[in-house]
This record gives structure tokens, C-alpha cells and sequence, in this order.
């Protein structure tokens, strides 16, 4: 489970974690976009729909504070974090996405400061072939198709989506393709895994970054190998690489162009000995490199490496206790240390308190540092983010009802935004002190005696910041005050499931507006149509501001079971 060191029972984490299971619900959604809007503590701030191009905060921190993973293993781009949400594979090769909401530094290094989301890819254990075609309104035009083999210690699986709009608006078309391979192998030392991608997304981006009618197409490239040692002991190593194409006006390229490439390495091994039936001891070292190349921010890359170990006791239904450090060096020679302390305690069968303290921090990106175009600028001399983090709550289960609350707070020194005096100034990075939210989580689920199951969940944030002194800021104050959901999943009929989704947000200085969700499906048989209403009230809304999104919009389609079954 994301944010622990060893695979636990769900209702053990003494951190808040989150489990959106998308396997069992793949054709009640479109993308990952529907799954990450299911926790109102995961602020998605789409420019366009389907993850087109979108930043996501959890709890009130920046898109660059939130980590991003796939198996465990970095996906955020030195770059920009507009990139991090560039998944190199199809929704059809994910079994689930982990949530970690809180700072996840001492496991995962930079950029965990509000969170952690990780992508987890699925382990094959049944060969199929699925194929999957939608069509909709703005020109939508989907297909999609997954295959795997599996028999005793080996499968493979390998999936592709593609996915095109003309838009809902002028230069707003999109078109998304996604290729993934995923190979496991059980032999004498351990379990073995090789995951291989590729996203191609160029795209329209009028608005995207200012009044201007922008054009961009960002490719990424992602391969991982990782290798069970015995019981014990796990290596991993990942390759990503990606580029981004940016056009500042699509109808003169020759006005201002950007071509960027980054390339990113990291090699982590891990291990746990076990001193006790219920004490065990977790450590290992890290490896990372990452280099851009661009016609805008120069050549330049950074090198890191980081140890960590941690000390855990835990008896089940019973209490838990973790502490934790890591300590990171740069290529620079400054380090960085983040501890964590959490813990956790069964007040009886049904009631467990949890409370947790930890340090996060996050480096700049080269855009924070070195981009500059008509409206922006970075700034070389930015130092790092750092945070401290506290969080505490109560998770209740009694039978079919599950429910939870959590405090938090997080305090943050050298935040990095972009700043302004006037409408008139172009925004610059700026290091801003004593920035300071705290927040509220709340969660009810209902599982009914049926299939049906009921969510209802809120979040409530409050930013303060004492030191921008009349200046205008570019991101840190673009926080969702007020995020609610209702959400239902259940059976229609005999072999007919559905979904709907309430969402009512308001962010700081802006409109509350609600968006309703419906997804319907015949999930039994060979031949299985699907139906996706999204905005049924056909809200106007903005989640980035000045960036319209789409109104009321309808998909459907079918998928076609080949082999196997679902």
C-alpha cells in the first residue's frame, strides 16, 4: 500500500490512503480523470477534458507538491508539473491508483509535500482480449484494446488506447494515444517485472497560459524492471523520457516556439528484516538523475541520491507505530532531512485513532527557475520548498458502514508561486514565506445489503499566507475552500451496473458550481454497451481560471469480450 513499507490490510494504514479500484469499474468511466474526482481531497484542475492537460493539488498544495507515480516509481517532470499527470499507460493496464493524502517525503523524496498518487498496474492472472470503441459529441472517437496471456509464473499483458476530439470550442481538439507492455516472470530469486509505455497528446491549448490561441504536444517515453531479491529484499530501476512541443500562437509558430526534452533515471533498492514477530526494520538507497535539453531553459540536470530507514511495530487490530528518516544529498552537496512519525491505536473492535508529523520538501523545476516568455519568468535563485506536516483522526467500521475524519495542518517556508504587482506585470517566481492551510476530511460509506454502495464524502480547506503584501498570486490561493461528493455505484438490473457522481465545489473568491455524473453499463456477457452523461445540468465552470470547460456532454459504445472472462 502507498505510504507504508510493507503491504497491509487496508484498515490498518495509521495514514490517510485512499483506494480507487478501477479494474472492477473500467467501463463505468471514461479516464483516469473520473476515478481521481471520486476523492474531494484531490483538487483535478483539467484545462480539458480526459487529462488533456491538468494539474492536481491535493489538500491545498501546489500541482508541483503533489508526487506522482506508477508502480511505485517517480513519474513528475523536471520540467513542469503541468506534465505530471502525462500516465504512460492506458486506463486498461491499471488495476488501481493509491492515495496518499499528506507528506509522503521520507518514502518518496521531493515534491510529496500535499500528497502522493500511485498508479498501480495490473497483475495479469487470466489470459483475454477485450476490444472497446465510443463515439460522442465535440467529434469524440474512441478505441481501445487489451490482450493477455497468463499460465502458471508468467503473463503478459499489452493494452492501447486512442482517443480524438475536434473540441468543444475552437482550437480546443485533442488527441490522445497511449501504449503499454507488462511482462512478469516468477523464477528462483523472486518475482520479476518489465512495464513499457508511450503517450503521444498533441492538443489545443487556447487560454491554457494566457490570452493567447496556444498549440502543444507532449510525448513521453517510460520503462521499468524490478526484481525480488528472496523474500526481502526488491530493486527497481525506471527510464522516462519526455518531450513537449509548445506553439504560443497555432496560426504563427514562427512568433514563439518551445521544444523541451527531459530525461529522467532512478534506481532504488529496498529491504525489511523482520526483529520481532511484530517489530521489523525497513532501509535502502536511492538513485536519481534528471537533464533538460530546451530552446527556452538551456541545458541543465541535477543528480541525487537519498537513504532512508525506518522502524515499525505493528499489531494487528491492535496499534501501529512507525518512525522514520530520509536524508537526500544533491549534486550541490546540501542535503535535505525528512522525518515521519505516525501512529495509531484500536480504541475497540470497531474504532481506531491515528496521528501523524512529518517533513516534506520539493526542488524547483527548471521552469521555476530558468523559463521566461511574454507573460512569465523564473527565477535561478529559488530555494526549495520545505513542510512540516500534522494530521490526526478516527476511522469507525461497523459491519457495512465505514466512516472517518481527519484534521490536518501543513506549514510551509520558501513556497515557490508566481507572483505579480498589477494585471499588467508578468508573473515571476518568487519564494514566499509562511504559508499555512488547515483542513477537515470527512467520509460515510454505506455497503447495502445488495451491490448498491453509497459515498459521501467533504473536504473543507483554509489557506493564510502573511507575506505577499498586496501582491497577486498565480497559484496558491486557486484552492478548492469546499469540495463535496455523492457518489452511488450499484446494479440496474440483472447484468446492468451504474454510477452517478454529485460533485459540488467552491473555490477561494469564486462561485460554488455542481457537476452530476451518470455512467451506465452491461457488465455480464460477451457484448457489453456503455453509456457516459458527463455535466448532465450543463454547468458552465472553470477549474483553471480564464480556461472554459466543456458543457453537457454523452459517449457510447461497446466493448467485446474476445477471450476470457470479466
Amino acid at each position: 500500500m502507498t505510504g507504508v513499507y510493507q503491504p497491509i490490510p487496508f484498515e490498518e494504514a495509521d495514514r490517510p490512503v485512499t483506494v480507487l479500484s478501477v479494474d472492477s469499474l473500467s467501463l463505468l468511466s471514461n479516464t483516469f480523470a473520473d476515478f481521481l474526482r471520486l476523492d474531494p481531497s484531490l483538487d483535478l484542475r483539467q484545462r480539458a477534458p480526459n487529462l488533456v492537460q491538468s494539474d492536481l493539488s491535493i489538500r491545498g498544495a501546489s500541482f508541483g507538491q503533489t508526487l506522482v507515480l506508477l508502480d511505485g516509481l517517480r513519474l513528475n517532470d523536471v520540467q513542469s508539473g503541468h506534465h505530471n499527470l502525462d500516465i504512460p499507460v492506458p486506463l486498461e493496464a491499471v488495476e488501481r491508483i493509491e492515495v496518499l493524502r499528506g507528506s509522503g517525503s521520507t518514502l518518496y523524496g521531493s515534491d510529496a509535500i500535499g500528497g502522493v498518487v500511485n498508479f498501480i498496474t495490473k497483475k495479469q492472472s487470466a489470459s483475454e482480449m477485450r476490444l472497446r470503441g465510443a463515439g460522442g459529441n465535440f467529434g469524440v472517437n474512441q478505441q481501445r484494446v487489451v490482450t493477455a496471456y497468463s499460465s502458471g509464473n508468467f503473463s503478459q499483458q499489452l493494452a492501447a488506447s486512442r482517443d480524438f476530439s475536434s473540441g468543444f470550442m475552437p482550437n480546443r481538439d485533442y488527441r490522445n494515444l497511449s501504449l503499454s507492455s507488462a511482462t512478469r516472470l516468477k523464477w528462483s530469486p523472486g518475482w520479476s517485472s518489465i512495464v513499457l509505455g508511450h503517450t503521444d497528446r498533441p492538443f489545443g491549448a487556447d487560454k491554457f497560459y494566457g490570452n493567447f490561441n496556444s498549440w502543444e504536444r507532449t510525448r513521453g517515453w517510460f520503462a521499468s524492471a524490478r526484481q525480488e531479491i528472496g523474500s526481502r529484499t526488491e530493486a527497481s530501476f525506471a527510464f522516462r523520457r519526455h518531450t513537449d512541443l509548445f506553439v504560443l500562437y497555432r496560426d504563427r509558430p514562427q512568433v514563439f516556439t518551445n521544444r523541451h526534452a527531459v530525461e529522467s533515471w532512478q534506481l532504488a533498492l529496498r529491504r525489511r528484516d523482520d526483529v520481532r514477530p511484530a517489530l521489523a526494520v525497513f532501509y535502502g538507497a536511492e538513485a536519481l538523475h534528471d537533464n533538460v535539453a530546451s530552446t527556452n531553459l538551456g541545458y541543465h540536470s541535477r543528480a541525487r541520491g537519498a537513504l532512508y530507514g525506518a522502524l515499525e511495530a505493528r499489531a494487528l487490530r491492535r496499534f501501529s507505530l512507525t518512525a522514520a528518516a530520509r536524508e537526500e544529498i544533491y549534486s550541490s552537496a546540501d542535503t535535505v532531512f525528512a522525518p515521519t512519525v505516525s501512529g495509531a491505536a484500536w480504541v475497540n473492535a470497531h474504532m481506531k485513532l491515528r496521528a501523524s508529523v512529518s517533513r516534506a520538501f520539493r526542488l524547483p523545476t527548471f521552469t521555476d527557475l530558468y523559463y521566461h516568455d511574454p507573460g512569465n519568468r523564473g527565477s535561478p535563485d529559488l530555494r526549495p520548498e520545505r513542510a512540516v506536516s500534522y494530521d490526526g483522526g478516527a476511522d469507525v467500521y461497523l459491519g457495512r458502514i465505514r466512516a472517518s475524519a481527519t484534521v490536518f495542518q501543513r506549514r510551509e517556508r520558501d513556497g515557490i508561486d508566481y507572483v505579480r504587482s498589477t494585471p499588467a506585470d508578468i508573473w515571476r517566481a518568487t519564494n514566499i514565506q509562511n504559508l499555512r492551510f488547515t483542513g477537515f476530511e470527512s467520509l460515510l460509506s454505506f455497503r447495502l445489503p445488495t451491490t448498491h454502495v453509497v459515498d459521501l464524502s467533504y473536504t473543507f480547506l483554509d489557506g493564510v499566507q502573511q507575506s505577499l503584501r498586496g501582491l497577486l498570486s498565480k497559484y496558491a490561493f486557486n484552492y478548492a475552500r469546499h469540495s463535496g461528493i455523492v457518489s452511488w455505484t450499484g446494479e440496474l438490473a440483472p447484468g446492468w451496473s451504474g454510477r452517478v457522481r454529485i460533485g459540488m465545489l467552491e473555490r477561494l473568491g469564486r462561485d460554488p458550481y455542481t457537476l452530476v455524473d451518470l455512467y451506465a453499463a452491461r457488465t455480464a456477457g460477451a457484448v457489453r454497451p456503455f453509456l457516459q452523461l458527463t455535466n448532465l445540468t450543463d454547468t458552465a465552470y472553470q477549474e483553471i481560471f480564464g480556461v472554459p470547460m466543456p458543457g453537457r456532454a454523452v459517449v457510447a459504445g461497446c466493448e467485446f469480450q474476445v477471450l476470457g472472462r470479466r
